[in-house]
């Protein structure tokens, strides 16, 4: 495994565990009445949970919104959603999540409420141990876990989902486009385009 690969992993369990005590914070202020601390500052998706209409099921049910690595319930409570389902499930901001708890502790996620999507293509990039789409003058963040069930590879041609509305910094990877081949006649427009090198710059990322 590449040293990148290595820091973006260790990114991931990061936030992972940062989610976790998070709702350690909330079982604990559920039994002792101790107000629970935020470890990150998720309000922006907390409002929108807040809308979000309450379940009746059965057992122990929480409703959020994903951030693009978590569930952000409406008291701002973050719980962690496995990278490999976001990735196959094309989960992006704003997606409306119910969170089901089993009394064996397991934790079962559906999505309820995707919100509006649109798509924009651009080349995968990798910086400071996290991978980006750039596609429509801007930097997107996507999962490790999404660019390796893709396999992608630095410098290939991505469609990425995002929310049509609101603005994001993260996106789902839709799909890899194929490469031409070396021998073949490439689309005149293809050899104005800018290289991966000079958009980076321009976004000084």
């Amino acid at each position: 495994m590449s040293e990148n690969n290595k820091i973006a992993k260790i990114h991931e369990a990061l936030i992972a565990t940062q989610a976790s005590l998070d709702l350690a914070m909330k079982m604990l202020s559920e039994v002792s009445g101790m107000e629970p601390r935020s470890f990150l500052d998720p309000a922006k998706y907390a409002e929108k949970a807040a809308k979000v209409p309450s379940s009746s099921s059965e057992g122990k049910v929480i409703e959020g919104v994903f951030d693009g690595q978590n569930m952000v319930d409406k008291k701002g409570h973050l719980f962690p959603v496995p990278a490999n389902y976001a990735s196959k499930s094309k989960l992006i901001p704003g997606d409306v999540l119910k969170l089901t708890v089993t009394e064996e502790g397991k934790f079962l996620y559906k999505q309820i409420g995707p919100v509006e999507r649109k798509t924009v293509m651009g080349p995968l990039v990798h910086k400071e141990g996290q991978y980006m789409i750039l596609g429509n003058g801007k930097a997107y963040k996507v999962l490790l876990a999404s660019v390796t069930y893709f396999r992608a590879q630095v410098g290939d041609e991505v469609t990425l989902i995002i929310p049509m509305k609101e603005d994001s910094d993260w996106g789902a990877i839709e799909a890899v486009l194929p490469k031409f081949d070396d021998e073949a006649p490439k689309p005149e427009k293809s050899t104005k385009r800018k290289s991966v090198k000079d958009a980076l710059d321009e976004l000084d990322i």
